[in-house]
């Protein structure tokens, strides 16, 4: 019997298997089309890539974390492949990626990385050499480079992920071996190397000077043609992944739920399958004759951000760096920022893909604003006392909620402990709009949810309260001068008529402390009418 005829039994086998799996909403790692809804990892970048390529450039391709930068990798080495002109490999650093490394052992790292992926995307007469067969140096990596292409008859594509969580001296000797290697190709180094991670070029120059100040504004970085950053998915490519899973189960996503699930996403594309994968697989078990209704997507977002899965969880690593705390201070109190380096700040807030990419300056999308804000004022929510945060205590005897009375609470709750509070808290300038949202979320948590509005120079926070079937909306803002009181009133009119609703609640905080405005004068509750809105002010 023929060698191959053995395996033919196993190969349809698998076939079978293949032909019977079902597809899901991926949310864990690279995503294949044969298992998993896909948008298309090119989207319109392919023959730009393909352009720099082939004028033998080396580029930078950028994104934050579980945006599809992985798959879009493996698509682009297989895809080359494929088409015979290259050999083409994703090799991951990040095992290099810690501060104790030694550039000798993160040259084995990437040696031994490069041989073992090489196997996923190449037949055996192009894998690199034998890693058994190398000699440890400072240069090995560059070397190994040049020994695969030197013995290969078409030229290499390499793309290198993970590149900016290298430390110092590694990420350093790994630019310098790849910048030393520029001139030799494509016939004793690759043509083309993509530069893939977190961040744009400017990140590699600021951590790397971190520890070399004489760097310099060339060398290493001199050698990138062009930048690319993953953009987010779009309406249409959103709409195109949810009609895959109805082609193949029959389960409709109405425009309804998805005007919904793309709001909270905001296009994020883990945000995305998430919620899909929520609602299909753990609310309704894959039972697709149940219909999907926008009430779903609602508690899909709140067992998300309970949840806190690794994508959400990684927010908190985020928020006290430096470079990012200014910038969501910003948009939590609405102000205008003034401080050194904001564009840097604000570029880096956007790499991340925390903060969206146009203006006005705002978080990415609902679910990371609801994420961040809970994230600052979980100490606070959690600090007040039970003596005034018993929900039932706020409820009519039919089960509505008095906003008045609650406000009224937290008034009190402000006077006696706010100057003690926002003294230690570490986000002070927001600290006034953070205590409100702990206080109320500590009472809404009981049965309604809070929907906010924020971005950097609105000059407020707009909130919106739903507790069953009422709406109330609250704007708190800053009492800066005279004309604080009256932009105010105006703002809430117009965010109470997008609600739909007669009556709100405008919370005006004093700058001054109380040593200079006492709190018998800065308390005060008034109600103003403007253009048949109610609207009860509450200065404190």
């Amino acid at each position: 019997m023929p060698f191959f005829c053995t395996f033919l039994p196993k190969i349809n086998l698998w076939r079978k298997y293949l032909c019977t799996m079902r597809r899901f909403f991926n949310t864990t790692g690279l995503c294949d089309p044969q298992r998993h809804y896909i948008v298309n990892p090119f989207r319109d970048f392919y023959a730009d890539i393909l352009r720099l390529i082939e004028d033998q450039q080396y580029f930078l391709i950028h994104a934050p974390r579980q945006t599809g930068k992985t798959t879009f990798l493996h698509a682009l080495a297989h895809r080359l492949n494929r088409e015979g002109n290259y050999v083409s490999v994703v090799c991951s650093l990040e095992s290099a990626g810690y501060p104790s490394i030694s550039v000798e052992d993160a040259n084995e790292v990437f040696v031994r990385s490069l041989y073992r992926m090489a196997g996923f995307f190449l037949e055996k007469q192009y894998l690199p050499p034998d890693p058994g067969t190398c000699t440890l140096g400072n240069s090995l990596f560059g070397q190994y480079l040049t020994d695969w292409c030197h013995a290969l008859d078409k030229p290499v594509v390499l793309l290198l992920d993970e590149v900016d969580s290298l430390y110092d001296d590694v990420l350093i000797s790994t630019l310098r071996q790849l910048r030393d290697g520029f001139q030799s190709r494509p016939q004793h180094f690759p043509q083309s190397v993509a530069l893939v991670g977190l961040r744009d070029i400017r990140e590699y120059r600021l951590r790397a000077r971190a520890d070399n100040p004489s760097i310099g504004a060339g060398s290493p970085f001199n050698i990138k043609a062009e930048s690319f950053f993953l953009p987010v998915f779009s309406r249409e490519e959103v709409r195109g992944l949810l009609d895959q899973h109805t082609q193949d189960t029959g389960q409709v996503f109405s425009p309804e739920v998805f005007e919904k699930l793309y709001e909270y996403s905001g296009g994020q594309p883990w945000l995305t399958n998430a919620l899909a994968n929520e609602m299909v697989a753990e609310m309704l078990r894959n039972d697709y004759s149940r219909a999907i209704t926008p009430e779903m997507v609602e508690t899909a977002k709140e067992r998300l951000i309970e949840q806190r899965q690794t994508h959400l969880d990684s927010l908190a690593d985020k928020i006290d760096e430096p470079r990012i705390r200014p910038i969501i201070m910003s948009i939590i109190t609405g102000e205008a920022p003034a401080f050194d380096g904001f564009d840097d700040a604000l570029r880096y807030c956007r790499d991340l893909g925390i903060i969206t990419g146009s203006s006005p300056v705002r978080f990415a999308n609902p679910i990371y604003r609801e994420i961040i804000t809970r994230i600052l004022n979980s100490s606070l929510q959690h600090g007040i006392d039970t003596d005034i945060a018993q929900t039932t205590w706020y409820l009519y005897p039919d089960g509505s909620l008095d906003m008045d009375k609650l406000l009224a609470a937290f008034t009190e709750f402000y006077r006696w402990n706010s100057e003690s509070w926002l003294e230690r808290f570490q986000y002070r300038e927001a600290g006034h709009q953070l205590l409100l949202m702990a206080f109320l979320q500590r009472i809404i948590n009981g049965g309604g949810r809070i929907e906010r509005e924020m971005a950097v120079g609105n000059g407020r926070t707009d909130l919106a309260v739903f507790w069953k079937s009422q709406v109330f909306p609250i704007e708190i803002k800053m009492n800066h001068d005279a004309r604080s009181l009256p932009m105010g009133l105006q703002q809430l009119a117009r965010y109470m008529d997008k609600l739909g609703q007669k009556r709100g609640y405008l919370v005006l905080f004093e700058k001054k402390p109380s040593e200079e405005l006492p709190w018998e004068q800065r308390i005060r509750r008034e109600i103003h009418i403007v253009d048949d809105r109610e609207i009860v002010l509450l200065g404190m």
